[in-house]
Parts: structure tokens; sequence; C-alpha cells
């Protein structure tokens, strides 16, 4: 089996394992989106959401949060990781897009960019990742780009789809070559493989006899003792 054969495997198998996602369900709007995903660095989704309330009722709207002192920003994000480096990075996200628009705090100018200028435009931004930026482009403009976090790095170099010395944004190019760009493809497939290392194929002891994968895994060949896999999610 190839690589590119592996990969929609590992597609079809999850789809049936997992119930299906839609591209189409509401998401919150891109400027929360980019800004809660800075906010996220290394830092659990209730201390996120705390510094992003926390944030906005200080200083009301955008605007106050651009025109906040420093200190009383990198306060008001206290619950986040290294909040001091990130209230700076988060002024200047929104100085740019005020400076993209002539004036509004939104980043709805991606949507007409091409896909590569607006790869470019968001990691431009200090602290924005390729990561960041492609989980930004699918989930809210249906962008044809293929988000990597950990998971779905883990789940693909085990797999064998991605050799051990592939890094995430090569994988993103490699994945994105074998599943085409269809943006709905795109966002299934990194949804069920980002599912699967959170409950199944985890770093540590992954569990490998209730994994649909494990009849073509390397990782799993490897580990016959671990048994069949299971018919269902959990």
């Amino acid at each position: 089996m190839t690589p590119a054969e592996a990969t929609w495997r590992v597609h079809d198998t999850l789809n049936a394992f997992y119930e299906p996602v839609s591209l189409d369900t509401p998401r919150r709007a891109p400027m929360r989106e980019l800004i809660s995903t800075m906010l996220s660095h290394r830092t659990t989704h209730r201390d996120e959401e705390l510094a992003y309330d926390r944030m906005l009722a200080a200083f009301g709207d955008w605007a106050g949060v651009e025109a906040a002192p420093l200190d009383a920003l990198a306060h008001e994000i206290r619950t986040t990781r290294w909040p001091g480096v990130q209230a700076p990075r988060i002024q200047e996200a929104l100085r740019r897009s005020r400076a993209q628009t002539g004036g509004a705090y939104t980043l709805d100018f991606l949507a007409e960019m091409p896909t590569d200028d607006a790869m470019r435009w968001l990691t431009d931004l200090p602290g924005v990742g390729f990561k960041t930026a492609s989980l930004l482009l699918l989930f809210n403009f249906r962008k044809p780009v293929m988000p990597v976090d950990t998971h779905v790095h883990r789940v693909a170099q085990r797999v064998g789809i991605i050799g051990p010395k592939v890094t995430h944004d090569q994988a993103h190019t490699i994945l994105l070559s074998y599943l085409g760009p269809d943006p709905a493809v795109l966002f299934s497939y990194h949804i069920h493989n980002l599912w699967h290392g959170q409950r199944i194929c985890f770093f540590s002891n992954p569990n490998c006899p209730g994994c649909p994968l494990n009849t073509f895994c390397e990782y799993g060949r490897r580990r016959p003792e671990h048994g069949s896999p299971a018919r269902t999610a959990s």
C-alpha cells in the first residue's frame, strides 16, 4: 500500500469509526478565532476562555484592546502562558488588520486572497505559525490547507504515511498532495485524526486493541500482542 493509499484508508476508516463532521457548522468569528488561538498556546481551554473574557470585559472592544497599556493587557490575560509575550502580539495583529482594511478589526479580507497570500499574511504576524494559520484558513474560510497538529502528525507517522523526520509543516504539504484540495475532506481528516490522537493513539501507551487502524498500521503491527481493533468509538 502506497502512502497515498494509506492516507485515504485512514480517512475512510476514521470516517466510519467516528461520527461525521461538517465544515458548515457555524464557527467563531475569524478575529475571535485568531486571538483565542494565540491565547491557547500551551494553555488549557478553560484558561484561554477566561483570559479572552477578562480582556474584552476590561477593554470593551478590539480598539480598546489595541490601545491598552501593555502591562494592563498582560494582566488581564495572565491565565495564559507567557502573557507578557502574547500581549504585544495581540496588539500587533489588531493593528495590522486595521491597517489592511482601512480601519476595521476584521479578517474577512482573507476570504478573497489566494491561499498562499493569505497564509503569508497570517504567518507574518508575530507568534502566528503555520498550524494556527492553516486552522483559521480551513475552518473559517474553507481554504484548501491541511492543518497538522501533534495528533495528526503522530497518527500519520505511526501508520507509515510520513517518515520519522518529517516535520509538521512538511506533513501539511505531503498530506495535502495525497488528499487533494477539497476543504470538506481536509476538515474531516483533520478532526478525525485529532480525535483519534486524543482518544486512542496516545503519545504514551496507545490503545492499540481499540484502534480501527491497527490492521494496517506499521506501529500496530510491531505490537501484535495488542489484538484486534474495536468496532466503534467510545
